[in-house]
């Protein structure tokens, strides 16, 4: 499925998303937050499922400039998170220039996200975002301001890899602590054995001992995220 390019922007920064729509009526609106890497094939192969599954969805765009390479990206995400108000700002324009589609009019809203994107999506429900899930595919799950008693309005999902170093228990305790405290409705899937990236096929030629595909986490997240689906929209 080829993709549209939906220009937006956050104050002065220019951004481009990637639009999937669906053939028919859509069934609610997703926001699809990318890895470090930003926008990428893995990234619009997911807005395509969505869009197949009756969803329009957009891959939001974290930097507003083409990403050279891993170590740019770090320099760019690094910039960007520096300001916990300059990085929500961000993710609140690529969910408003969503939702303000005319074929998003009164759909519910969702926000999925990989890696960065995971606890990007997992930033815009701890501000309040009106969304009735948030999901994180092996995302950050730390945060610079963890979410108030009662902000939460979004159902929480993470699927976690539980072998993943970028993400240590202490940080997934944490986490479970913080949504206690918030009050969120949440859930926590974990896989063992299971490394940062799995549901990107293409994870095992980087040959980063970090990162690593895994077929059977990979189905069993997505399939979790449908059944959160279908309750919530």
């Amino acid at each position: 499925m080829a993709l549209d390019q939906l220009d937006y922007r956050d104050g002065d920064t220019a951004l481009t998303g990637w639009l999937a729509r669906p053939a028919g009526a859509a069934r609610g609106a997703v926001l699809v937050l990318p890895t470090i890497m930003n926008a990428n094939p893995p990234m619009e192969r997911r807005a395509a499922m969505l869009a197949d599954a009756g969803f329009v969805a957009m891959v939001a765009d974290f930097y507003g400039e083409p990403v050279r390479d891993f170590e740019h990206s770090m320099q760019l995400a690094g910039a960007l998170r520096a300001s916990v108000d300059g990085y929500r700002a961000r993710l609140r324009a690529g969910l408003a220039a969503l939702t303000n589609l005319p074929e998003a009019q009164g759909l519910k809203a969702a926000s999925i996200g990989y890696c960065m994107g995971g606890q990007a999506a997992l930033e815009l429900a701890r501000e309040g975002a009106d969304l009735v899930l948030a999901a994180s595919f092996h995302g950050i799950l730390d945060t610079g301001r963890p979410a108030a008693p009662g902000a939460v309005k979004a159902r929480i999902l993470v699927c976690h890899g539980d072998a993943d170093p970028l993400v240590p228990r202490s940080q997934v305790t944490a986490f479970w602590e913080e949504m206690d405290a918030a009050g969120a409705n949440w859930h926590f899937h974990a896989y063992s054995g299971v490394r940062h990236g799995f549901t990107d096929p293409g994870s095992d030629a980087r040959g980063v001992p970090a990162i690593g595909y895994d077929a059977s986490a990979d189905r069993q997240s997505w399939a979790a995220l449908a059944g959160l689906f279908a309750e919530v929209f």
